[in-house]
């Protein structure tokens, strides 16, 4: 009895894992780069790869699914930086060294980096968290100098402080920003009434049909309301470099502020009451107003009421005025999209959407001009000038998607479908158009030209997906005739390749060929990402990075792209991973980790498709299952798991025949290879992966020893009205809904399985409870489990403490139930 409590004792306190895992997990991440706009300067953003179990414990508010830190005012848990590194980009595509930006306070937390116009300056938030001063949670603007590196608070006034739970700050222009603060004038946080006045009433007596797929944290009530007002509230300040700081309106719930590429307009987006309490906020009643710069009401967009009927099906949307934005090519013209079909995806209709354009201030009478009329659903649309933009628009039901070639200046010109594919078919992407960034700061498609060539070319982007992996490309694109010329693709026998960015100043016009100059990122299996500048003609490439590899003792591991075939013919990929130093001859099979991701598919062809590369660098995130390498484990990552639905058939009418099928064959080729023991072959996954992992060990017990499950669901009759892809409800396909539920299957489970679940996941349909649940069926048929809650997790795991005890926990499992293969748990470990 003393050792068995002992044991619980310490087994309730987070755990380390073995050294060489635990070095993995604290491996430096990488910075995140941003160039200046004039292309001559890089930012290195410094950042920690796990926050302290402290930050994800700060006070938080979840209202209307909003989730607030109330200490800072902001959204909480932002991952922050914690430097900023300026790089200058010299004439010979070298980076001179770096120069730290300074003057803010030692363990600053920094957010939402942000270049002026010029490039001359960088505005940034910072935090700093000191317990007997709770001002100095408040996140406060400051600049600094791009040249020199030195900043210091925008305004004097440590009261004026950001109110970033919606927004933070945008640059109006090279020397003014907009910024959302907290109102000066607010007081303390409204109080809850011990006794209520009364019940919480919900109410359908008008018998709307109203459906949602279960969103957690809704309003409940006045107090929440109050609560939500009190903290979204921001009043917008017109902020100058000169330190002095002008209201911009009245206090209001804004969500979005943004300047007209010409400097004399702000859209400004709010929402405002009366709430819902069926809807999350981003369907709460939304008001869009133009202003002008200096803090003039222009006119009102639309007013638009709560979205508390858009349909659950795919593709569905709210009626009324969306997609409100600034054309990118224009000084200071809106465009906006429409829905034909009331935003019900399940209405035959045609046209189904419209795209309108209209002046910020149009004249009196002139009536919204019609740019394009979609019968699929508006995805998104690519700006160049009054001769070219680019409009997407999809629709799940068939994987259809289209791109629209546009003359915006001119109706004669009739618009002309440019590609129109199936796009669950990878091999057919053409790739995305590269981008430029205008004299206004917008970004629009770059123009290519050719010596002693009049036509006008585009570059297009693509991740180039083949039989062999995928291998990015770029290809000059004449948009007149459609045809083709591949520039360039990476090295496929050994690099993994993608262009990134165009590197040119802002506002240089069509782009001669040969002077073509690009950012590459570049890798290989044991390469970590370095960064190159690529040069026309010649092609030249320098490397401007030099990144240390992260994980020094798997630097060595082995990789490879491993095809096979399902028995009804599909062709699968997977990604195989061995240990450093692994001899087959020598060492013979090793202990497997098997981990994966169902995906649903409309047709076979699609689904055999090969996608991801050979050549990438073997990442890890502090989760990731390649972590086990250390631990002279085989990993088999990311097996094809495809659930095909063809012609009338969805893909989840034969959901545990398919799955179970694409394991058999990953594992039976693993175990032909002879890398792989089939008696110690352990499952794993995340999210949906974990609903899988309960699903194979229930029905194929055969393949796997034991199985690890995080953060699943396990009952999808907690979501009648869809998961996934599956748009049908619980009272459509009950039969699907009940077979697709591990939890219906817990009597089968007679494997050892380790749950583990953020203690707080509020993802629709992956609530704790999930994993409660089937946990508790689990015990009531004696299957050996465990189930792990981490505090204040949400799905994806962010504390350090509780990452770490994610390892040892997995770590722990896989020793004692799969190394071992003792599933009876008589076997310590």
């Amino acid at each position: 009895m003393g050792t068995a409590g002992a044991e619980s004792v310490q087994e309730s306190r987070f755990q380390l894992p073995a050294p060489e895992l635990r070095e993995i997990v604290d491996a430096p991440a990488l910075p995140s780069l941003s160039f200046s706009p004039q292309r001559d300067k890089i930012l290195f953003l410094k950042r920690s790869s796990l926050l302290p179990l402290v930050e994800l414990a700060r006070p938080e508010e979840k209202l209307a699914s909003a989730k607030i830190d109330v200490k800072c005012n902001a959204k909480s848990r932002m991952p922050f930086f914690t430097g900023i590194g300026i790089h200058r980009l010299l004439p010979d595509d070298s980076l001179g060294p770096e120069k730290e930006v300074h003057g803010y306070p030692d363990g600053a937390k920094i957010n939402f980096v942000s270049w002026s116009p010029d490039g001359k300056r960088i505005a940034f938030s910072v935090r700093v968290d000191e317990e007997d001063n709770l001002s100095s949670c408040k996140l406060r603007v400051w600049i600094a100098d791009a040249e020199t590196g030195e900043a210091k608070p925008l305004f004097e006034s440590p009261d004026i402080c950001l109110n970033a739970v919606f927004g933070s700050f945008v640059w109006v222009n090279n020397s003014t920003l907009l910024i959302f603060t907290i109102p000066l004038s607010r007081g303390d946080p409204p109080k809850k009434t011990m006794v209520p006045l009364g019940p919480k009433i919900q109410s359908n007596e008008q018998k709307n049909i109203i459906i949602s797929r279960m969103t957690d944290n809704l309003l409940k009530d006045e107090y929440d309301e109050s609560l939500f007002d009190y903290y979204t509230t921001a009043q917008l300040v017109l902020g100058s470099l000169d330190g002095t700081a002008k209201d911009f309106g009245t206090p209001a719930v804004y969500t979005a502020v943004e300047p007209s590429p010409d400097q004399k307009y702000v859209l400004i987006t709010s929402i405002h009451r009366p709430y819902s309490y069926k809807v999350p906020c981003a369907r709460f009643s939304q008001k869009v107003q133009v202003w002008t710069t200096d803090g003039k009401l222009v006119r009102e967009l639309c007013d638009l009421p709560p979205a508390e009927d858009i349909p659950v099906c795919y593709n569905s949307v709210r009626e009324g005025m969306r997609s409100i934005s600034w054309r990118a090519d224009k000084p200071s013209t809106l465009y906006w999209v429409e829905a034909q079909d009331r935003g019900d995806a399940n209405v035959e209709v045609s046209p189904r959407d419209i795209i309108y354009t209209q002046p910020a201030e149009p004249a009196a009478g002139e009536k919204p001009e019609i740019l394009h009329k979609l019968d699929l659903r508006f995805r998104s649309v690519s700006w160049c000038d009054d001769s070219l933009a680019l409009v997407n628009e999809t629709w799940y039901k068939t994987s259809q998607t289209r791109t629209w070639l546009l003359c915006p200046g001119s109706k004669d010109v009739a618009p002309r479908i440019l590609f129109d594919r199936v796009f669950e078919n990878v091999y057919s992407d053409p790739g995305s158009p590269m981008m430029t960034r205008t004299s206004t700061g917008t970004n629009v498609i770059a123009k290519i030209k050719k010596e002693n060539d009049e036509q006008i070319y585009i570059l297009l982007n693509g991740r180039g997906f083949t039989p062999e992996g995928n291998i990015p490309f770029l290809d000059l694109f004449d948009i007149n005739t459609g045809s083709k010329e591949r520039i360039w693709e990476s090295n496929k026998e050994k690099y993994f390749e993608t262009a990134v960015a165009l590197v040119f100043g802002q506002g240089e016009e069509d782009i001669n060929l040969n002077q073509l100059k690009m950012l590459t990122s570049k890798e290989s299996k044991t390469e970590i990402t370095q960064y190159h500048i690529l040069s026309w003609p010649l092609k030249k490439s320098s490397q401007i990075t030099n990144f240390p590899h992260p994980y020094p003792t798997l630097a060595s591991l082995q990789k490879e792209m491993i095809k096979y075939q399902r028995k009804d013919g599909v062709p699968l990929t997977a990604t195989l991973y061995l240990p450093p130093g692994y001899d087959q001859s020598k060492d013979g099979p090793l202990p497997c980790l098997f981990w994966a991701y169902p995906e649903d598919y409309k047709s076979k062809d699609a689904a055999g498709q090969v996608r991801g590369s050979p050549n990438e660098f073997s990442g890890m995130t502090p989760t990731s299952s390649l972590i086990f390498l250390a631990r002279r484990f085989a990993v088999l990552a990311g097996p094809s798991i495809p659930i095909i639905g063809e012609g009338d058939k969805l893909p989840n009418d034969r959901f545990v025949e398919q799955l179970v099928s694409s394991a058999e064959a990953a594992v039976e080729e693993v175990v032909r290879r002879g890398v792989a023991d089939p008696s110690r072959i352990a499952v794993g996954g995340h999210s949906y992966g974990a609903f899988m992992t309960a699903h194979l060990l229930a029905h194929a017990p055969h393949l796997f020893c034991c199985g690890i499950a995080r953060s699943g669901s396990y009952n999808k009759t907690l979501t009648p009205f869809g998961f996934q892809t599956e748009f049908r409800t619980l009272w459509e396909a009950t039969n699907v809904y009940i077979e697709m539920s591990p939890i219906t299957h817990a009597n089968k489970i007679k494997k050892p399985i380790l749950i583990i679940h953020g203690e707080v996941d509020d993802k629709v349909g992956l609530f704790p409870m999930q994993a409660e649940r089937f946990f508790d069926a689990l015990k009531g048929h004696g299957a050996l489990s465990r189930l792990v809650l981490l505090p204040f997790e949400h799905h994806v795991y962010a504390a350090r403490e509780n990452v770490m005890h994610v390892i040892w926990e997995t770590d722990r499992w896989l020793q004692k139930y799969c190394l071992s293969n003792t599933s009876d748990g008589k076997c310590g470990a």
